[in-house]
């Protein structure tokens, strides 16, 4: 194919093929090279990551998928947990009644809105074991004749900026989403999850091997390519919407042009949606949320007073440091290190370099 062609989201959601099938969580993804509608099923998935260099069109793909849940959808059969540490790009989804909660910008509130989502699949699998079912779609069509007990929608949680999440809290969000990778499909949760630093330190070994449908768009290397894909290819992508989509399952990739939705586009999505009512927020996942900085700047660790002063004595910061010092495992260290950031001893996180020290010895004898 030496003709590169536009593929709008309109022709992928009036195709055969999208209007078929009667799941309600299909991903409008755009169309194969033989110009085939190429949709996605996120029941079948069960989760999917998606990763490509800066302007290679993941927020557009992003888009696409929002726009075609809720083409499929009403509020009452699913949420949207939006997770946008870049606070532009999904901002304006905000007030649609779809949303569990206003979108979330903070990583530190996301990695709360994380934890929020486990507890909420733990308390799912507590309701199917009393009803004597496996799964969502069993429940909901157990307690269909019941008229006192609500349906539970399905959720799916959209995070665009993995890596700017695993720089904050790296331990707590790994953890959270390995959980929901492992676990969550029968309660009806989804994970989407997006980055533009394809790295192992935020594709970890376990999230991959929990996120076995993924995404590549254009990126800068054949390592970057292998680290989303386990094999080349994505290094030779044309950029603008073109994709390798590799679903679980499959022998090999199969190379999509993306569908493209306009900003304007967008606009008149959210519109529509905000005219139908006004959203109904998860009160305990708000409440949480608000608490979760005041709270964190709470924690104490014992061994937080020795940690200061090594940090103070060496000039310097680091998780590694932590661990080998005062002989503690990594989830522990990556604590302490959270503290004495909220707490301001330290400086933030700047990739592989140390963190500055912001205390010197007499602030640390006062404080301590």
């Amino acid at each position: 194919n030496k003709e590169v062609t536009s593929v709008y989201l309109r022709e992928v959601l009036d195709s055969k093929e999208f209007k078929k099938v009667k799941s309600p969580l299909i991903a409008a993804l755009g169309k194969g090279i033989s110009g085939n509608t190429v949709i996605a099923n996120l029941q079948n998935m069960p989760h999917l990551l998606i990763a490509g260099a800066t302007g290679s069109g993941k927020s557009v793909c992003m888009n696409v998928l929002i726009a075609g849940l809720l083409f499929k959808n009403r509020p009452r059969d699913l949420k949207l947990m939006i997770i946008d540490p870049k606070r532009v790009e999904m901002a304006n989804y905000n007030e649609i009644p779809h949303l569990l909660a206003p979108v979330v910008t903070e990583p530190k509130k996301a990695a709360v809105a994380l934890k929020w989502a486990v507890k909420e699949m733990e308390t799912r699998y507590e309701l199917f074991a009393n009803r004597g079912v496996r799964d969502i779609d069993g429940y909901n069509e157990a307690i269909s004749k019941d008229s006192d007990l609500e349906k539970l929608p399905y959720i799916v949680i959209l995070i665009d900026e993995l890596a700017d999440l695993m720089m904050v809290s790296p331990s707590d969000v790994e953890d959270s989403i390995c959980r929901l990778a492992q676990m969550a499909r029968a309660s009806g949760i989804h994970l989407v999850i997006a980055t533009q630093r394809p790295s192992v330190d935020v594709i970890t070994g376990l999230i991959k091997a929990n996120i076995p449908s993924r995404i590549a768009f254009a990126v800068s290397s054949q390592t970057d390519s292998r680290t989303i894909l386990d094999m080349g290819g994505a290094e030779k992508l044309l950029g603008n919407g073109d994709m390798l989509f590799h679903p679980v399952g499959a022998s090999k990739p199969m190379r999509i042009q993306g569908a493209y939705i306009s900003d304007k586009e967008v606009d008149a999505i959210v519109e529509f949606h905000k005219e139908q009512g006004n959203p109904q927020y998860e009160k305990e996942l708000v409440d949480i949320q608000q608490l979760s900085i005041e709270e964190k700047t709470e924690v104490v660790d014992e061994l937080l007073p020795d940690a200061v002063k090594l940090c103070i004595e060496q000039g310097h910061a680091s998780i590694s440091l932590l661990q080998r010092r005062l002989r503690i495992g990594y989830t522990r260290a990556a604590r302490l290190m959270d503290i004495m950031d909220d707490k301001g001893y330290v400086g933030p996180y700047e990739g592989s370099k140390p963190r500055e020290i912001l205390i010197d010895f007499e602030q640390y004898q006062e404080y301590f």
